[in-house]
């Protein structure tokens, strides 16, 4: 049988001699690998004074988007929470009441909008799936917790903050 690959290798299926038997040469390969790691470069960050350069598809925390005038952009379409292989996202919608058009961009919003960070992978597909561009993974890392609460994230730790406006540590 023809193997696909190339990388298939024979089995040397002779008896073992002595020296192989008291598995010397095996112990001298893996002292001989030790060795010459020995004098490699440590590929150890020391975090708070050396940055970690990450690569340009890395995705991190999920951001829900305002647009120029500081409304939001989500419409509560539910794409993204149908999108969501781990099913991470849930929402609920509502209506836009009158005097709330300078809050939402459409008459439709989304009055809950939670991520499950424990559930996530980061795949990307909620931003792929987004009609209105209104949530986008960052550049930046989760932080960690204590307890599971902590990483269900609501709508008001997604969201990007008014200008002006402190959000809440």
């Amino acid at each position: 049988m023809q193997t696909l690959t190339n990388r298939a290798k024979p089995v040397d299926r002779r008896p073992m001699n002595f020296l192989e038997k008291m598995y010397l040469p095996a112990i001298g390969k893996g002292m001989v690998i030790t060795f010459k790691h020995i004098f490699q470069k440590k590929p150890t960050v020391s975090y708070p004074e050396e940055k970690r350069e990450f690569s340009p598809v890395f995705r991190g925390l999920h951001i829900l988007n305002r647009d120029k005038e500081g409304r939001e952009n989500c419409t509560a379409c539910g794409l993204c929470a149908v999108a969501c292989p781990a099913e991470a996202i849930t929402m609920e919608a509502a209506e836009r009441k009158p005097g709330e058009e300078h809050l939402y961009r459409e008459e439709k919003y989304a009055a809950r909008y939670e991520i499950n960070m424990l559930r996530c992978i980061f795949c990307g597909f909620c931003e792929e799936a987004c009609p209105k561009d209104a949530i986008y993974l960052s550049e930046t890392f989760a932080p960690a917790h204590y307890k599971r609460e902590g990483f269900i994230y609501g709508k008001q730790d997604l969201l990007i903050p008014l200008p002006g406006e402190q959000k809440n540590a």
